[in-house]
């Protein structure tokens, strides 16, 4: 909200020294934020002058000039070269002199042009930044200004004015007028304030003659789309008239620009009072007005020149055409004042917020009364927004108030709040007295009755924010000033925190981090032929969660794998240059049941908590979503060096990435050879733990690597991350280190080819017993010297005693009742 200063001194005592810094500094008090502060870009010398005579010069470029003698009120007149053409002898101009700056900057100075020298120039409206008007000069008699010649022209414009911005919360649309942040300026300094709003209320009866019906078929939360709906006739009004040059200047500074006297006093009481106004040309009416829903297949053409197709809720203006009018959004065409308007129906009105949000955003068409009508108006206001509109068409547009008009309107009825005593000091955390907390709400506008338990408050008319004791605590500390609670640091209870989950998470990615991998987060979103080809070993096709409404019409269903984001990040880096990456991603992937139809057409009511059932119904529309991890590799691990070749990243890399994340899991994962469709036949791994399969790791199948652009391997890896971390078992402590030295001894065992090396590994571990301290495949030989459709796995085992050192021997035989486990198992022999 903007809000230029001279307006809010109309309203509130502002010190005749105040700066805008010093105004913000007041707002800021009472919890608003500040944003900006706006001026004229303009700069003396710019006074007012007089044309005393010119001459018409033809220009060769077809662009005839005129050579200006211009009284600026000193000794002898100016020489001053116009293009414009709308003006006569005699006329008043504001005229702007060397060494003036006009907005953009735009610094003035006497220079040759056409062949004269122009002393300073005559401004336009535009050039003055008073408006879009370029077509000629501004002409001083026709805003209906007059002054002396040389008098300051920047002041007699407006144009010394400046404004303050600030924010408004969602909650505190009374704000959205100078007469509520006029209010607040008193609330936060004391000043006098002095209120628009209060008029006798013998001059704001309605007229007759204008009936207005509300049909609301479709009442929202019970309440009806309008409460309140007055209209006020002015007659013979002349739309030619110019706005004057104050209100032209306030309405530039608060960000609206001038569109005609008519109109440009509908929003000038739009921001004083904070109710939107609108005004119809009450001849291109047709009968009475009825406020309705919109009927299906209706359209309307609104004032943006765009027709637009209504739905059932949108609250319309009617008449016995049709509708007119979008409520508390836009106006309609057909009924729009414009030059040739010479009788006025005013409409000043209150409709239910939440019907007019609605439609505002269903239609993308929010505007400066949406903007207050969705937050709450004071629903007392628009009898005196009526009439106020109707005394400035008077005044400024030579209009006749006549006794015509209507009104219609329910009782207001706000209810009290019970606010117990010691609830205030109690929340806050100051200790208010009574006095101050009365005080307070009675600074407000709150009527405050004393009760047996405390008070019961009746907030006024215009704070619909004020719900319950909660928010009248709330303002009780805003007017009081919120550097009056103390920063005391709270003291979190005991056994607060992470939950075990949530330790273990942030454990494996760090890990990740910390050994140079790279977290790149992605949108769960992917197409079908993805989910079939990562999200199932095989490749089959299975059903996935499809959107309703997809941001990407390409990508409509929920992932079921992290891989294809991942392709899709290493895919745009490689594009731009990064051909070496290490990537992963942690996310929730989604794996609908079978069977089970997930989604609802259901819309829970807005304004109010679902109930326990609709929730329920919303949670089993949800698929189940499990946290996986990913990780991809491609490019060089290692990069080329003197006298040592580039590491291309290959499936020992994606191993060494599994390693990692079961030591910062707390688990032991064991890769046993596997099959995916996504992957290379001979180098892919499943990943289980305890016997549960967790994940898989390899290498991308290269069609797969072309498919996604990737040059060269690609290994990828994916675990079910909740899982793997559900299966740590107790509590991991760690083991003491021994000062006994360790016995080392290899094995190579022959076994089928088709014997996983990890069932071969498992066996020996368990054989050995207590003194295996380490277990390595060190080498996996196929070919001479090994029997056809079989392999020798040579394994490094390391033993060591708590408290001893170990024999040979000892070393031996716990070597050997591996070997035996093995033998029954696999059939492994020891190779010769």
């Amino acid at each position: 909200m903007r809000v230029p200063l001279s307006w809010l001194r109309e309203y509130v005592d502002v010190a005749a020294d105040a700066t805008p810094d010093d105004v913000l500094a007041a707002l800021v008090r009472v919890g608003f934020e500040e944003e900006d502060v706006h001026r004229f870009e303009i700069s003396g010398p710019v006074v007012v002058g007089q044309v005393l005579s010119f001459d018409e010069e033809p220009q060769s470029n077809g662009k005839t000039i005129r050579w200006c003698q211009v009284d600026v009120g000193e000794a002898e007149p100016r020489g001053i070269v116009c293009g414009a053409h709308n003006f006569a002898v005699g006329d008043k101009v504001v005229v702007t002199l060397p060494g003036a700056v006009l907005p953009g900057p735009f610094p003035i100075a006497a220079r040759k042009t056409y062949g004269h020298v122009s002393d300073g120039m005559i401004a336009s409206a535009r050039e003055l930044g008073l408006g879009d008007e370029h077509n000629g000069i501004l002409i001083l008699s026709e805003l209906g200004v007059d002054a002396p010649v040389g008098t300051d022209a920047i002041g007699l414009l407006g144009l010394d004015d400046v404004a303050v911005e600030i924010n408004v919360t969602p909650d505190r649309g009374y704000a959205f007028s100078l007469r509520g942040v006029a209010r607040e300026y008193a609330h936060a300094t004391g000043a006098a304030f002095r209120d628009p709003a209060e008029r006798d209320f013998a001059e704001l009866q309605p007229g007759s003659g204008h009936a207005t019906v509300v049909d609301d078929r479709a009442p929202i939360r019970g309440r009806v789309g309008a409460s309140e709906f007055v209209t006020r006739v002015v007659r013979d009004v002349d739309p030619s008239r110019p706005t004057p040059p104050w209100m032209i200047a306030r309405l530039a500074l608060a960000g609206m620009r001038s569109l005609g006297v008519l109109i440009d006093i509908t929003n000038y009481v739009m921001l004083e009072l904070g109710n939107p106004i609108h005004g119809y040309d009450l001849d291109k009416l047709r009968g009475d007005i009825t406020v309705r829903r919109a009927q299906p297949g209706e359209k309307l053409t609104t004032l943006d020149g765009q027709e637009r197709t209504l739905h059932g809720e949108d609250l319309l203006i009617t008449d016995e055409s049709g509708p007119i009018g979008l409520a508390g959004v836009m106006g309609g065409g057909t009924t729009e004042m414009g030059d040739t308007t010479r009788n006025v129906l005013i409409e000043a009105a209150t409709f239910d917020p939440t019907t007019i949000a609605r439609t505002a955003r269903r239609h993308k068409l929010p505007s400066e009364a949406s903007k207050r009508f969705e937050r709450g108006v004071d629903p007392l206001i628009p009898f005196v927004a009526a009439r106020r509109v109707a005394d400035l068409m008077v005044e400024l547009a030579g209009g006749t108030l006549t006794d015509e008009g209507g009104a219609l309107f329910a009782e207001v009825v706000v209810e009290g709040i019970d606010l117990p005593a010691g609830f205030v000091p109690g929340l806050i955390g100051v200790a208010y007295s009574d006095d101050e907390i009365v005080g307070a709400l009675e600074t407000i506008g709150a009527e405050v009755t004393a009760t047996d338990t405390g008070w019961q408050v009746i907030p006024p008319t215009w704070r619909p924010d004020l719900t319950d004791k909660w928010t009248l605590a709330e303002e009780v500390a805003r007017i009081h000033g919120l550097d009056r609670i103390g920063s005391v640091l709270p003291t979190p209870p005991s056994g607060r925190g992470y939950t075990p989950l949530q330790r273990g998470r942030r454990r494996v990615l760090n890990a990740l981090a910390a050994g140079g991998f790279v977290e790149t987060p992605s949108f769960p979103f992917t197409t079908q032929e993805q989910n079939d080809l990562h999200g199932s070993a095989d490749g089959s096709r299975i059903a996935g969660v499809r959107l309703a409404n997809p941001l990407d019409g390409q990508a409509p269903y929920l992932r079921r794998s992290l891989v294809p984001g991942l392709l899709q990040t290493a895919h745009r880096n490689i594009s731009r240059g990064l051909t070496d990456l290490a990537i992963f991603e942690a996310g929730a992937v989604f794996l609908p049941v079978d069977g089970v139809t997930y989604g609802t057409d259901a819309v829970p009511p807005l304004g109010e908590r679902p109930s326990d059932e609709t929730l329920a119904a919303l949670n089993a529309s949800i698929p189940p979503q499990a946290r996986h991890l990913a990780v991809l590799l491609t490019g060089n691990v290692s990069p080329r060096q003197p006298g040592r070749p580039a590491e291309a990243a290959g499936i020992a890399d994606g191993l060494d990435a599994v390693r990692l994340i079961a030591v910062a899991a707390g688990v032991e994962i064991e890769v046993a050879q596997g099959r995916r469709e996504a992957l290379h036949p001979g180098r892919t791994g499943v990943l289980t733990v305890r016997g549960e399969e967790v994940g898989y790791v390899g290498e991308l199948h290269p069609q797969v690597a072309a498919d996604a652009d990737l040059p060269g391997r690609a290994v990828v890896l994916e675990i079910d991350l909740d899982r793997v971390l559900s299966l740590t078992g107790e509590r991991i402590v760690a083991a003491s280190l021994s000062t006994f030295p360790a016995a080392t001894q290899d094995v190579s065992l022959v076994v089928p080819v088709e014997t996983p090396a990890a069932h071969v590994r498992a066996a020996l571990a368990e054989g050995a017993g207590t003194l295996l301290e380490s277990l390595r495949l060190v080498d996996d030989y196929r070919g001479e010297g090994v029997g056809e459709g079989e392999k020798s796995l040579t394994f490094a085992l390391r033993f060591r005693a708590d408290d001893r050192t170990l024999t040979a021997a000892e070393a031996t035989e716990a070597k050997l009742a591996g070997v035996r486990v093995a033998a029954e198992r696999f059939g492994a022999t020891i190779r010769d």
